[in-house]
């Protein structure tokens, strides 16, 4: 697959996505950037933003198939990873897949589960695989995480902790839209929702062939230094008490290969890097308790590192 092949069949997936999706185009652009990089992806937005389509419009452009987890209080792992269950016939036990196992996961509101059942996905989502009862599981080649929760709503949540943040290459929101696309979207709701004509644009082959060819894109050693400088300066800015870790200057670097590609090049610029910076570190960053009442979040801290470092020429 070339460059130009590449972006042209994120063009189309792209836009698939955006018939469903409108007014979200940067969003839809960084989500395909990270799972075409092989990262996970957290909505966090308000109801009603179209969280759950955006996830629902990815699997049916790439013809994927899609599991649905409303995450609750009293789910449990096994809900989500399977159980082994005993067979009177065979006088066996068989190891029933849950709804893990699929392409595209999209684990709704996520912070409304315990802890415990939360971490039943760190295996899954940085190594591809699920470990039960002594037996290892891999995943689908496509597989995907797309969490969402609320950050207005606290009530009966857990918020995620450091290590279930940093296992999502990027945190996007997706915002209200202008008066006009709302209106756009209220008409073309009018004789049922156009995701059930949302047809694939792309085989499983071709989206293959395409995270195969996100890891050729070449990034020059300046570039990669300055990916690693940008990581760093979080860990020593006087108002964070945890920064991003090497986890973050991978996913950075790989996410920035994919948008590069989409782009139609065969190498990174350091537009690419600066334009996926904060969703890829702001929600890796824990501020001191000090400045968050000042007023200072992570992306803010991301966006005024980004300007401080200079760029490689």
């Amino acid at each position: 697959m070339t460059a130009g092949e590449a972006a042209a069949l994120f063009g189309r997936i792209g836009g698939n996505i955006e018939q469903v999706m409108r007014g979200s185009r940067e969003a839809v652009r960084k989500l395909l950037a990270a799972f075409a990089s092989g990262g996970h992806v957290l909505i966090e937005d308000y109801p009603g933003t179209g969280k759950t389509t955006l996830a629902k419009a990815l699997a049916a452009s790439i013809g994927a198939k899609f599991t649905r987890v409303q995450f609750t209080p009293d789910l449990l792992p096994s809900d989500i990873l399977g159980v082994s269950v005993f067979n009177q016939r065979e006088q066996t036990f068989e190891f029933r897949e849950g709804p893990v196992f699929t392409s595209i996961l999209l684990a709704d509101e996520i912070n409304r589960a315990s802890p415990r059942t939360q971490s039943a996905l760190l295996e899954v989502m940085a190594e591809a695989q699920v470990s039960v009862e002594g037996r290892t599981h891999p995943m689908d080649e496509l597989f995907f995480v797309v969490a969402t929760q609320n950050p207005v709503e606290f009530r009966g949540t857990y918020p995620l902790p450091e290590a279930q943040m940093d296992r999502f290459a990027m945190c996007l929101a997706l915002g209200y839209v202008e008066a006009e696309v709302e209106a756009e979207v209220l008409a073309a709701q009018d004789l049922g929702h156009p995701l059930a004509a949302l047809k694939a644009v792309a085989s499983h082959e071709e989206v293959l062939a395409l995270k195969a060819r996100v890891r050729e894109v070449r990034v020059a050693d300046e570039l990669r230094r300055y990916v690693v400088e940008l990581v760093r300066r979080t860990r020593s800015a006087p108002q964070v008490q945890l920064g991003c870790g090497p986890r973050a200057s991978l996913a950075l670097a790989h996410a920035a290969k994919a948008l590069a590609l989409f782009d139609g090049e065969e190498f990174v610029r350091p537009e690419h890097v600066q334009e996926l910076a904060v969703p890829v570190l702001a929600h890796r960053i824990v501020l001191d308790p000090q400045a968050k009442f000042a007023g200072a979040s992570g992306a803010g801290l991301v966006a005024d590192i980004v300007r401080e470092v200079p760029v490689p020429a």
